[in-house]
């Protein structure tokens, strides 16, 4: 298996200093910017699998990083992190419009953030774009076949609860924006209410006991894994 190459961007030393070794000793190859235009030059040049980005920073912010990081297209499969101090809701909401896959407050814990780099780097070796069975946790989704089990227990869904519970399968490390959930489930020739969406992402809780939708204000929805 290659080795997974992870780009921290923070002005931070000591921060930088910290990371770095904690996510050396993962057997992670690791690279590091102190401010948002090198990263930006650094991440064209060794294309990380991860970046964790810290919002305040001189010369250009993370939101501006982001959002240009995003612009490219050779990063296009890799995943955004924040890493920021600043936990204000406006703060978070930001940076997944920005194009973040998650935001993660400072004070977190070193082993717990390892976790969760784990988890995020795992489960994208795991689902592909075109994956045809499609494994999280105890859940099971098999396109070809319209199954869904979850815990062994098998659960027959109509098809555009299905098709959304696929969609956001497909990318566990993606917020999908409500226009998109309606564009790629429904279609552009199909009108449906605002409440369409709630409705079916409702049902899905309800019917498997999913509890790691998240739904994010103003913006749309994730699968996360706890």
């Amino acid at each position: 298996m290659n080795q997974k190459k992870i780009l921290l961007i923070d002005d931070e030393l000591d921060i930088l200093e910290i990371l770095s070794y904690n996510l050396e000793k993962e057997g992670y190859d690791i690279s590091t910017a102190t401010n948002g235009n090198e990263g930006i030059e650094k991440a064209k040049q060794i294309i990380p699998d991860l970046i964790l980005l810290d919002v305040m920073m001189p010369e250009k912010d993370g939101i501006e990083t982001c959002q240009e990081l995003r612009k490219i297209k050779e990063l296009h499969k890799t995943l955004i992190v924040f890493l920021s101090a600043r936990s204000e809701e406006f703060s978070q909401l930001a940076g997944f419009q920005a194009g973040a896959n998650d935001y993660i407050v400072k004070l977190i814990k070193p082993k717990i953030l390892i976790s969760k780099v784990n988890a995020l780097l795992q489960l994208t070796s795991q689902v592909s774009d075109n994956a045809k069975l499609i494994e999280i946790g105890d859940l099971i989704i098999d396109k070809d076949n319209f199954r869904v089990s979850k815990a062994g227990q098998q659960f027959l869904l109509p098809k555009k609860e299905f098709d959304l519970l696929y969609l956001l399968a497909s990318n566990t490390e993606k917020v999908f924006k409500r226009e998109e959930i309606l564009e790629k489930v429904w279609g552009n020739d199909v009108i449906v209410g605002e409440r369409t969406i709630d409705v079916h992402i409702r049902r899905l809780r309800e019917k498997l006991g999913i509890n790691t939708i998240q739904t994010l204000k103003g913006i749309g929805y994730k699968l996360i894994v706890l």
